[in-house]
């Protein structure tokens, strides 16, 4: 409401009595205007009430953090309704705040420390000659973002690449886990390469195979010492998966953990069929150390020579001695010539669940 405005009788009588008795044209001329003038002083005091309201509120507040504990030096700034920020202050040594000279507002207050989550009040509305005390003002730790690079071992890479590997099967039926498709694989540990050999000694499709070899052998007369019938078939069944176990054991496993050289081929794909050729019979006399570099397969050629002497043990007297050992080691590296040339031309299109990258060498 606008103030009323004083009586003009109180400005008119003292510029009567200044006058007094003259009648001079500045009187009469100050008794015409002092009536206007005392009209347009009162709109203009109204005016300026208006047009400035009350600025006599305050907010005040202390930094916390989420202990209890002050927080000095945080930056509290004021928003106005439009978000703008009208004043910014900072915490004392006490953690203590005072925006003052504050008109109705409304108003929000936003407090900042880096390290810290920002805080935000809610919205503020104040009265003439209120001190408002913002309440519950906490800052917790600011959540940190860590970029975590997870790097795989060799050990975890090459367990997932032999668990494909020992997937894969000829025809779907017969194991092909002794060829590595992937020509970069990560080298085997010990136990990968005991592991291996086991799946490949134990896998069903191998009692089979040496279930018909020795149906073969004793329908050829093969080995006669064992007899014949059923304890003849026992015997020849049994020395032929004797020969499948040593021979995998010695020259897949235990003399690859010891010489530090890998079992596997490693299918090439790529160039000529010369260079593909070569790399394939070269499997009967090399191989691939775990530290990548190719070098003389001693673990397949003696390999062989151990299993054809515990042969010895089990075959019949007259099948006995360093023939039966010699013959066993070259047959065993003339059969890694000819297993790498199928491995390398024929073996992968007939193999299941070869990975899908492999590619060969680059």
């Amino acid at each position: 409401m606008l103030p009323s405005p004083p009586k003009r009788a109180n400005l008119i009588s003292p510029l009567a009595s200044t006058c007094g008795n003259r009648t001079s044209i500045l009187c009469l001329t100050l008794l015409l205007i002092a009536p206007v003038a005392s009209v347009a002083l009162a709109q203009d005091t109204a005016s300026q009430t208006v047009s400035n309201p009350s600025q006599t509120a305050a907010i005040t507040g202390v930094v916390q953090d989420s202990s209890g504990a002050v927080i000095p030096d945080a930056q509290v700034s004021l928003l106005g309704s439009d978000g703008r920020v009208e004043k910014v202050v900072s915490a004392n040594s006490e953690g203590e705040f005072r925006f003052e000279n504050l008109s109705h507002g409304p108003f929000r207050v936003a407090i900042t420390l880096p390290g810290l989550a920002p805080f935000l009040s809610s919205e503020i509305t104040l009265a003439d000659n209120q001190s408002y005390e913002l309440q519950n003002i906490s800052l917790a730790v600011a959540p940190t973002t860590t970029d975590v690079q997870v790097t795989a071992t060799n050990a975890e890479i090459a367990d997932a690449q032999l668990k494909s590997q020992e997937s894969q099967r000829i025809f779907g039926l017969l194991p092909n886990f002794y060829t590595s498709y992937i020509h970069d694989a990560a080298p085997l540990n010990d136990r990968q390469k005991f592991s291996l050999a086991a799946h490949a000694i134990f896998d069903p499709s191998q009692f089979v195979i040496s279930g018909i070899a020795a149906g073969v052998e004793q329908a050829n007369r093969s080995f006669a010492g064992y007899g014949f019938g059923t304890s003849g078939y026992a015997k020849r069944y049994a020395a032929d998966f004797g020969d499948q176990l040593t021979g995998t054991l010695i020259s897949g496993a235990i003399l690859p953990s010891i010489l530090h050289q890998d079992p596997r081929y490693f299918y090439q794909g790529s160039g000529s069929k010369k260079s593909r050729f070569l790399h394939a019979i070269a499997f009967s006399v090399l191989t691939r150390g775990d530290n990548g570099a190719y070098q003389p397969n001693y673990s397949s050629i003696v390999g062989g020579l151990a299993s054809g002497a515990l042969s010895n043990l089990y075959y019949p007297h007259a099948d006995r001695g360093t023939g039966l050992l010699f013959r066993n080691a070259a047959f065993g590296i003339l059969g890694r010539a000819g297993d790498g040339l199928v491995r390398e031309f024929i073996l992968k299109r007939l193999t299941t669940h070869v990975p899908p990258t492999s590619n060969g060498k680059p």
